[in-house]
């Protein structure tokens, strides 16, 4: 039986009669702060809805949003998918190419963009191919070349708040992002409304993020990145208080956010919160005192740091499992019972490190090379393949990307390395593009990393597999240190503690800062790049 479907409709209908009086607070680039509730970001909305309809965008068309996490960004995520059209979250930080490449292969028809971002759209405007029109995030227009444009604040302008939201089907497409595109152009994947509805009930889920009405949110994850995690529709499910921290991303701004807003929960990248630790221990003004749990993703967090948030901060770090295809998560990160029963403070940490089971709802499997069942012992390692009822089956436009990307029997192929414990939990290794295999055995990427971070005097790490003459390919690590006294030997001696001496990179390179990509993690196609430009590869020379 299916009562009625599950659309972004019936998420916005129940934020808005079970909890129209939530708050919504949103950082503006202005540096003021804008508060309204659930009730009057609907009626907005619908002003958007109104609007759309006038400018002719039609039932299933696509408009793309370049802006950072704001209250006008979250009405767009509602005002668009809810009137039928959809949503394409585009990352402004891509190579002016692969904006083009996505806009285009997207047919967006409006460009809704922050004022800090016109000139990018500017730069590239020539060669979209679709798009008709141009709307500033703001109160004005900037001085642009761009044509025909309006404000945001006037788009709306004298539309009614009453709106006749449509019929619509839950496997009408919602929302469009694209992947990274790191190793290529990026990859679009179209989310359904069933897909986002199905995605945001695990994140209630008690083992999953445990989302409720009585949290606070804030997202700092960027809104274009991957739904902003989906943080902003579980909000809206679950009638949280949604802060939206706008351009005050460093870890001063956030602090004071959290303290002055009462946050509970919030997301990020470890780089976030390694920084956030540091600021802690130098502000005795800041608390943090209502942050509960801490949300992080894209790599996983040390020892240390997961150490210091719960002990000292009060707030324990999860980590999840996703990926742009899954929406993005994947696993419950709450530690299970069976682990807190078992283990004791040190190995539930390390458990905690790991990012968990799959969620309800999910299945994961391991296969090695040859496409065998990998055992599930903590060990033995295999790519992680996955389905889930909120995962794509296909990508936009790519039959050839899709069929290199799942099985025959309709598992997606994660193109990560993971392992499974005894307890079920998941622990991804590396990526099958960044394992270094070297003599014919396999080293890891992230283990080394992770080892490198967890030394007081290492502020980040990343480490590369380069091409080696004899050996196919060795590991060479890249370090931003905290201190200036630490050495490539000290390094090395702290990480034989752990792995045996073949696994020792080549080269420990100090720099001032690891380059990222546009979603925040560590870039190794750059060091790559840069290594074989300064050393021409290896063994090096004496």
């Amino acid at each position: 039986m299916k009562d009625y479907e599950l659309t972004l409709q019936v998420m916005l209908d129940r934020a808005v009669s079970q909890f129209g009086h939530k708050e919504i607070v949103s950082e503006e680039a202005d540096g003021t702060t804008h508060r309204y509730t659930y009730d009057e970001a609907a009626d907005r909305m619908a002003q958007l809805a109104n609007a759309l309809d006038e400018l002719g965008l039609e039932m299933g068309s696509r408009a793309s949003v370049m802006a950072i996490n704001h209250h006008r960004h979250y009405e767009l995520y509602f005002g668009l998918s809810c009137s039928g059209r959809s949503i394409h979250m585009t990352n402004h930080m891509l190579p002016d190419e692969h904006i083009v490449e996505i806009v285009n292969e997207a047919e967006d028809e409006v460009v809704f963009v922050d004022p800090a971002f016109v000139e990018t759209v500017e730069n590239v405007a020539d060669q979209f191919e679709t798009v008709e029109h141009y709307v500033v995030l703001d109160d004005e227009v900037p001085e642009t070349d761009l044509e025909p444009i309006q404000s945001y604040e006037d788009l709306l302008s004298g539309h009614e708040t009453d709106y006749e939201w449509p019929d619509i089907d839950e496997e009408r497409e919602a929302g469009i992002c694209y992947t990274s595109g790191t190793t290529g152009l990026p990859k679009g994947v179209a989310y359904t409304h069933r897909n986002i509805y199905l995605h945001t009930l695990t994140h209630s889920h008690i083992d999953v993020f445990k989302i409720s009405e009585n949290d606070v949110v804030m997202p700092v994850v960027p809104m274009y990145h991957v739904n902003g995690w989906g943080l902003p529709y579980t909000a809206t499910l679950c009638g949280s208080k949604l802060v939206l921290p706008g351009p005050k991303t460093d870890s001063e701004q956030i602090a004071e956010l959290i303290d002055r807003e009462g946050v509970t929960i919030t997301a990020a990248v470890p780089t976030v919160w390694r920084e956030m630790a540091s600021f802690y221990d130098e502000r005795d003004d800041i608390e943090l005192e209502s942050l509960d749990r801490v949300l992080t993703g894209g790599s996983s967090p040390p020892e240390w740091l997961m150490e210091k948030f719960d002990k000292e901060i009060g707030a324990p770090i999860y980590q999840g499992y996703g990926m742009t295809e899954a929406a993005p998560n994947l696993v419950n990160t709450m530690t299970t019972t069976e682990v807190k029963e078992e283990l004791d403070e040190s190995g539930r940490y390390q458990q905690q490190m790991k990012p968990g089971i799959p969620a309800p709802g999910v299945q994961i499997r391991l296969r090695d090379q040859s496409g065998e069942e990998v055992p599930h012992d903590g060990e033995s390692s295999g790519e992680i393949q996955a389905r889930a009822p909120w995962l794509i089956d296909e990508y936009y436009k790519r039959p050839e990307a899709t069929a290199e990307s799942f099985t025959d029997d309709g598992w997606f192929k994660s193109g990560d390395v993971g392992t499974i414990d005894e307890y079920g939990y998941l622990e991804v290794v590396d990526r099958l593009d960044d394992i270094i295999k070297s003599g014919g055995e396999w080293i890891s990427s992230i283990e080394l990393e992770n080892e490198l971070m967890a030394h007081d005097a290492v502020e980040e790490a990343t480490v590369i597999s380069v091409e080696h003459e004899k050996w196919d390919e060795r590991p060479v690590a890249y370090v931003v240190p905290s201190t200036d006294d630490v050495t490539a030997d000290e390094l090395r001696t702290h990480l034989r503690e752990r792995y045996p001496k073949w696994w020792m990179p080549d080269k420990i390179v100090f720099v001032e800062q690891i380059p990222k990509t546009t979603t925040g993690k560590f870039n190794k196609k750059a060091l790559r790049d840069d290594f074989d430009e300064e050393y021409d590869g290896l063994p090096l020379e004496e």
